[in-house]
């Protein structure tokens, strides 16, 4: 939100990262089978720069096999965001399973190497949602997040999307959580899916995503970022504020937010 101070960050985060898109490909499609096959020794780790894994906003070990990711999943639908600039990737994948059903979203943080072209994994940051969390239903997102196209935008089309345009897009959506007054960059079409309602379902060609104001505002922070121009989306994890009545003051529910901007629209 505060531009000068986001494009700073980035451009420093470019001179330390140096990483490709390739090498975030294969950083996912292995984070991808480790979780569907349960076995951690795909993870790319090393012991000088220890792996940090988090659930839900909470340092979680990867040693006791209590870990989502230590579990085998049948992953039913993944969709992945890479961000060379930060060195970083995200992925929104279903487990849609009849007894134990997740939709996840998950932040990777790599770091080059000096004796390999692979990256090693430095931190997970995943957001876990499950049956009783806030409408969810793997099955309903599931036959929604398939019906949707996610392709990459050429460089030469009119649709690929500057990355500072991408995030701005982003937050002005979470921005105005706070402040109902401020302008979002909507498209037509244009839909929500939250957890397994699709804002879309009854009309596809509609521009839905215009939201109500909130009956308090809704100060979004903790937001951590992955831009991928390619595929013109953001990937933000972040904080929710009044998600669960057991929250305290300046706790929130852990939350992500995945977006789709073409032509600087989302």
């Amino acid at each position: 939100m505060i531009l000068p101070l986001l494009a700073l960050a980035a451009l420093a985060g470019q001179a330390l990262a140096d990483c490709t898109r390739s090498q975030l490909q294969a950083l996912t499609a292995n984070y991808l089978l480790a979780q569907a096959t349960g076995n951690l020794s795909l993870l790319p780790t090393s012991t000088t720069n220890p792996l940090t894994y988090i659930e839900n906003d909470k340092p979680a070990s990867l040693t006791n096999n209590s870990a989502l990711l230590a579990t085998p999943l049948t992953l039913k639908f993944n969709l992945t965001l890479h961000d060379p600039l930060l060195c970083a990737s995200f992925i929104e994948f279903n487990a849609a399973s009849p007894s134990t059903p997740y939709v996840v979203l998950v932040r990777l943080s790599a770091a080059s190497t000096t004796n390999t072209t692979a990256l090693t994994l430095t931190k997970i940051d995943a957001v876990i949602t499950s049956p009783g969390d806030w409408v969810f239903n793997a099955t309903a997102h599931l036959a929604y997040a398939l019906s949707e196209s996610w392709s990459p935008i050429p460089a030469s089309s009119p649709l690929r999307t500057p990355r500072a345009a991408l995030q701005r897009a982003a937050d002005a959506y979470l921005d105005q959580w706070f402040n109902s007054t401020l302008p979002v960059p909507l498209g037509t079409p244009c839909a929500r899916l939250e957890g397994g309602t699709y804002t879309g379902a009854r009309n596809a060609s509609a521009n839905t995503c215009a939201m109500p104001a909130f009956p308090m505002p809704v100060d979004v922070k903790g937001r951590r970022y992955v831009v991928d121009e390619e595929m013109g989306s953001v990937g933000v994890l972040n904080g929710f504020p009044f998600l669960e009545k057991t929250l305290g003051p300046g706790e929130w529910t852990p939350s992500g937010n995945l977006f789709r901007v073409e032509g600087g629209l989302v």
